[in-house]
């Protein structure tokens, strides 16, 4: 997280480290009250310390180190408390261990008491109100009932919280806000704000007479299109399939390709939305997520149109099939001729609130590329998707680059276009591992059904595992992995020059791992190379055979 946070608060902006800690799946990741009164508590991640302390608590501690201004707690239990009322992890783990001297905020309606949470560690309760139907009435001028609020202040006129607390509770909220000078010439908050979360929310029906937004894009467009291409993990290409060169016949397929058919902004299953499929909207590229990772984009550029922009200027032609169950029954009698390249464009869902059911992905996928690659020998697939997705046709001959845009933003078709033309050299590299077959994770998310599910203390999710998770599990049970953990290919090729690896016999390791430069050569071009460092030990506690150590 470091590089995030400063390159955030650089900027004069807290950032925000979340959430803390174990909300690793989101399926009863909130406790949930029924109709006749049942409270079902949220999901325990039960964890134990050594795996805690290695495997999940590294990234905050690099956020801390980096200064970051506030840690949020979820939704989530630890060890069977709610990390926003766990003063272990808040008191101890955070501001303790860590020495963290922002402040700790709760996710919106994580807060499930008063003093208690106070005590433990929590200094900012979010929103305000206790659920989301207090809080549409304090959207639409109705009290703002609060766990805290009034009986805050209450709670310290009558001694049961004490003023020593409310004061580090204040310097922790107040010492960001002044050492990143928004005290002086900060930007005041945007009259829209309100009236475009009541809207989202259905808290009022329009927004008529609501002040428009304000415009502060500048030519954060160039900057967003830059990102999206550099960051494109390449995992294949075949007798360098890519760049292309001037195809006078492309042609686009998958619903992925084309405009969203409703608009710049969608919400998908993500509660309390129903309606929308599992798999967000069918029609239009996925250039972001759901939930809070989702916003509304003044325009979005599809791979469509930015192809055939580009095509224009090489007096190419861009035929396209977008219906995905059009394309499954592979009848392409309206394609002539056969296009040079066939592009097939993807996506996965994904939002919060519910778990992927499945790593491929959507919308008929598998069967969409292998009706398209039988038809085009020169067949090129392009993934926007969270994480991680299986791709049983990779192997197929006739499938000769795939790229993996995960979510690029709204310059989304042009960032794409600018890979597939060489205008700029995918550097990304994979987070995690692709498997051969989702079986070979082995890790599925905790799931219980029927009057299980109404057990107040039922859901238990027991990371078992502990340290073998993602590459780790994969060098354990000695999987072959389709694309392994950091893999991505580039259009140009590096020389690593000097001891890229080294054999450490001694109990204590050197201040400093091996070194080693990077230099570019092979096709001309700009072209950035993540060179990894793994540590390989011998050892009898347990620990996987090899370690992530560091990243250049």
């Amino acid at each position: 997280m470091k590089y995030t946070v400063k390159g955030t608060q650089e900027e004069g902006v807290q950032a925000c480290a979340k959430h803390f800690i174990g909300n690793e799946q989101e399926t009863q990741r909130s406790n949930v009250i029924y109709p006749d009164g049942t409270e079902v508590a949220a999901i325990s991640s039960n964890i134990d310390d050594r795996t805690l302390h290695e495997l999940y608590l590294p990234p905050f501690a690099d956020a801390v180190k980096a200064g970051v201004a506030t840690v949020m707690c979820g939704y989530n239990r630890l060890n069977q408390t709610y990390t926003c009322q766990n003063s272990k992890l808040l008191n101890g783990i955070l501001k303790e261990e860590l020495g963290f001297l922002g402040y700790v905020v709760s996710d919106f309606y994580a807060t499930h008491d008063g003093v208690p949470a106070i005590e433990a560690g929590l200094d900012m309760n979010m929103p305000g109100p206790w659920d989301s139907m207090t809080a549409a009435m304090t959207y639409l001028g109705g009290n703002n009932a609060s766990l805290w609020g009034q009986n805050l202040t209450t709670s310290v006129g009558n001694g049961s919280l004490s003023e020593e607390r409310l004061d580090d509770m204040i310097r922790r909220i107040m010492t960001p806000y002044f050492h990143l000078g928004q005290n002086e010439g900060f930007p005041s908050v945007d009259p829209s704000g309100y009236f475009i979360t009541a809207v989202t929310a259905g808290y009022i029906q329009t927004s008529r007479g609501a002040p428009p937004a304000r415009d502060v894009r500048g030519d954060h467009a160039k900057l967003i299109r830059r990102i999206g291409a550099e960051a494109t993990v390449l995992l294949k290409n075949v007798n360098s399939t890519l760049p292309l060169k001037t195809p006078l016949s492309i042609g686009v397929f998958g619903n992925d390709a084309g405009l969203p058919a409703d608009g710049m902004y969608v919400l998908g299953d993500d509660p309390p939305y129903p309606g929308v499929p599992r798999s967000g909207y069918e029609m239009g590229t996925l250039s972001v997520g759901g939930g809070s990772g989702s916003g509304r984009s003044t325009y979005v550029v599809s791979p469509l149109n930015a192809l055939m922009a580009r095509a224009k200027n090489f007096g190419g032609r861009v035929q396209y099939i977008l219906d995905n169950a059009l394309i499954a029954k592979g009848d392409f009698s309206t394609l002539y001729p056969t296009p040079e390249v066939c592009l097939v464009f993807l996506k996965t869902w994904c939002g919060e609130g519910t778990d992927r059911a499945s790593f491929e992905n959507d919308w008929n996928s598998t069967l969409v590329v292998e009706r398209v690659a039988s038809h085009c020998p020169n067949t090129v697939v392009v993934t926007h998707s969270a994480g991680v997705n299986t791709m049983p046709w990779a192997e197929n001959e006739n499938v000769t680059a795939i790229l993996a845009a995960h979510y690029p933003g709204q310059e989304s078709g042009n960032s794409i276009v600018d890979v597939l033309f060489g205008d700029i050299n995918p550097s990304g590299r994979l987070p995690y591992t692709i498997p051969r077959r989702e079986a070979d994770y082995a890790l599925p998310i905790t799931n219980m059904t029927g009057d299980q599910s109404r057990n107040a203390s039922a859901w238990q999710s027991d990371f078992t595992e502990g340290l073998y998770i993602d590459y780790r599990h994969f060098d354990a049970m000695n999987i072959t992995p389709l694309y392994d953990f950091g893999y991505g290919l580039s259009y140009t090729t590096f020389e690593i020059v000097g001891t890229p690896s080294a054999d450490l016999l001694q109990k204590e390791l050197p201040p400093f791992p091996p070194s080693s430069q990077v230099e570019p050569g092979g096709i001309p071009g700009s072209g950035m190379k993540c060179s990894k460092s793994r540590l390989s030990s011998v050892t009898q506690d347990q620990s996987p055979a090899q370690l992530l150590c560091s990243s250049t």
